[in-house]
């Protein structure tokens, strides 16, 4: 599907902008230091996390995304941040990775807008060693019925604007038909419009 000008030139900066709100920011800081070892970065879009990332941990990274737009923006960041990183140009769905390749995955804000999410944690799962984990920062369904009614009746209209987001995702669920099982998991509001911004937070292991 052909790009629309607007995805390519207007949307990197707007997610840019709005996935490096302070809130977020210290989402990103609470659960990127995490990672360890070999680490797989699911959407790793421009580099937010390179700065969160406790480099005593972690001795490569290879970051998935198939924005190639964005890459330009996460080299400066990578840089930066003295981190070794290799770039994939492709959507989770298709991980070019053996089996048990990587010691942990990191996934912040993401699986809001990646196409099939339960074919994607499918093969987060069959990368990821046995005692490995996958460490996750998600905004998702409120729990609250009225603001999932919200999520319901803006999501075909803000995954237009938001290139793909969709604000109703049930991420315990969709981590639990990945193959996956909550170690930990925390939830809250963030500051902002409640439809956007219900989060759930953790590490899981292969279940």
């Amino acid at each position: 599907m052909k790009e629309s000008w607007y995805d390519r030139n207007i949307l990197p900066w707007l997610l840019d902008l709005a996935c490096g709100i302070k809130p977020v920011r210290y989402q990103r800081a609470k659960v990127v230091p995490r990672a360890f070892g070999h680490v797989l970065e699911i959407g790793i879009g421009t580099g937010l996390n390179a700065e969160h990332y406790d480099t005593a941990k972690v001795h490569t990274i290879v970051g998935l995304d198939p924005a190639m737009r964005m890459h330009h923006l996460a080299r400066k960041r990578i840089a930066a941040a003295g981190l070794k990183v290799e770039l994939v140009g492709l959507s989770a769905e298709r991980i070019p990775y053996d089996d048990a390749t990587f010691d942990s995955v990191l996934m912040t804000y993401t699986l809001c807008s990646i196409p099939d999410p339960v074919a994607a944690l499918k093969e987060m799962r069959r990368v990821l060693k046995p005692k490995g984990h996958l460490v996750f920062c998600e905004h998702g369904r409120a729990p609250d019925m009225s603001v999932h009614r919200w999520q319901n009746r803006l999501t075909p209209y803000w995954r237009k604007i938001a290139g793909g987001c969709h604000l109703n995702r049930d991420i315990p669920q969709l981590l639990d038909a990945g193959g996956f099982a909550c170690e930990h998991i925390e939830t809250m509001y963030l500051p902002g419009p409640r439809p956007l911004t219900y989060n759930y937070w953790g590490v899981a292991r292969p279940a």
